[in-house]
């Protein structure tokens, strides 16, 4: 099905196993504030490493899996079948960053992240700034041979696990002033403070604090590429993580399929399991049905990425498939928490802890209506033809 290969299957069987043994511990992390035991976080991040889970979409000439798009996609999708982020330590760094790292960045930052010992996070949404990244206001001023960042970032996904910062900033001098620049800041760093940690309809061990960068200076061996060159890698980024979040939703999707059906068998009312009403039956129904479509158009977008697929094509297909499999692993969490009902409404419950978690799928990256912006714009360009 698929045809898939066999090396396709044996990873994709490596992360179902991987991630299958993650899921019992689900609602201890659940009411821990969603941290595993230590022994058991350890455990399994030694165990994604000599699997081969770790980095899979870096190079292997860097040590990383060198897989291709859609094999990485099989990946991730397994990691959406646990809750509460505790597959998030099959990581995927930043792909986009070896072709541009200088020596000294890829011996510093990249290769320790490859190899589990390092990892980033991305400091660039702002308070008035998300899916248009254009809007940040925050600068990087040169000065001799240092550039020194200020601004306040929102929503800094793992900054309490990472050990370095990827910020955004407008540059103010210099021959590209007003353009977007990309440094790397290590953490910790004098000026980088936490503003406050909200807290988020999820349960999980990566927080995503408001931190403010004051006057935080680094050498211009920090620079990544060029001046100006920031946005180019917020693209790739974003187009990247797109593919990952629908990958993810697949994954969750097809675990919620699984338990409400298994539930539904067993669950009796009026002396007959209720999968025997019809309306329990139209749920599940329409639920694997709609997995079954966004799957294909993750998979078919995956490969069309391998093949070298026209960029902008890749970008609309990235919002495509973005869009339409995180609205579908929305409504699938709806129809779970219903066929469990008050089961459902329960934190000890998957259909629970789906619901809230895959909520925020159709806002970062891009919310549901930034996809859609893409999509037409590129459709009045190409035409049906041209983007499917």
């Amino acid at each position: 099905m698929y045809q898939m290969t066999t090396e396709d299957l044996e990873l994709q069987q490596s992360a179902r196993a991987f991630v299958d043994d993650l899921i019992p511990y689900e609602a201890e992390a659940e009411l821990n504030e969603g941290e595993l035991p230590p022994e058991v976080a350890q455990t399994m991040k030694a165990r994604a490493k000599t699997s081969g889970l770790l980095a899979t979409n870096m190079p292997k000439s860097l040590g990383g899996g060198g897989y291709s798009m859609f094999q990485q996609v099989l990946v991730q999708e397994q990691v959406g079948r646990a809750t509460n982020g505790l597959a998030w330590m099959v990581s995927t760094p930043p792909q986009w960053w070896p072709e541009v790292a200088t020596e000294f960045q890829t011996q510093r930052w990249i290769v320790p992240t490859i190899d589990g010992e390092a990892a980033e996070c991305y400091a660039i949404t702002e308070e008035y700034a998300g899916s248009d990244v254009d809007a940040i206001t925050s600068t990087a001023r040169r000065d001799r041979s240092d550039y020194v960042l200020d601004g306040v970032k929102w929503h800094v996904t793992s900054y309490n696990e990472a050990t370095y910062a990827f910020f955004q900033g407008r540059l103010t001098n210099g021959p590209h002033a007003g353009e977007h620049a990309m440094f790397v800041v290590d953490l910790p760093t004098q000026g980088v403070r936490v503003v406050r940690t909200p807290a988020y309809s999820h349960t999980i061990a990566h927080h995503h604090p408001i931190v403010a960068f004051e006057g935080v200076r680094v050498p211009v061996s920090h620079l990544i590429g060029d001046e100006g060159g920031g946005m180019g890698f917020a693209y790739e980024w974003f187009r990247f993580e797109r593919f990952m979040v629908a990958a993810r939703c697949l994954g969750a999707a097809e675990r919620l399929i699984d338990e409400a059906t298994r539930f539904a068998a067993e669950r009796v009312v009026y002396g007959q399991p209720i999968i025997d009403y019809q309306l329990v039956q139209a749920m599940l129904a329409d639920s694997v049905t709609e997995l079954f479509a966004a799957r294909s158009i993750v998979y078919e977008a995956a490969r069309g990425v391998d093949e070298g697929r026209d960029l902008k094509v890749q970008h609309a297909q990235a919002s495509m498939v973005k869009l339409y499999s995180s609205e579908m692993a929305n409504r699938v969490a709806d129809r779970a928490v219903q066929i469990f009902g008050g089961r459902g409404y329960m934190r000890e419950n998957v259909a629970e802890r789906f619901f809230r978690e895959l909520r925020v799928e159709r806002i970062w990256e891009g919310t549901s209506e930034i996809q859609r912006v893409i999509i037409a714009a590129q459709l009045a360009k190409r035409g049906v033809t041209g983007l499917i």
